[in-house]
């Protein structure tokens, strides 16, 4: 039995992601958010998945603390 392509190309062979990776990730999502003009201590205590969500639509971040 061969080991080609086809038993290479499955979802098992790929890399698992690291936990190191995912907070390096979350660190530098919080820093764009601060970039963007948020407060640092705001940004500290949000959740993840709302820090992704709002780096999704950076011009709306921006537009809502103008106001």
């Amino acid at each position: 039995m061969g080991t080609g392509r086809t038993l290479n190309k499955k979802p098992i062979t790929r890399p698992k992601k690291s936990e190191g990776e995912r907070r390096r990730r979350q660190k530098v999502q919080k820093a764009r958010l601060v970039k963007l003009g948020m407060s640092a201590a705001v940004v500290a205590k949000m959740q993840p998945l709302v820090v992704r969500n709002l780096l999704k639509r950076p011009a709306k971040v921006v537009a809502s603390l103008k106001k």
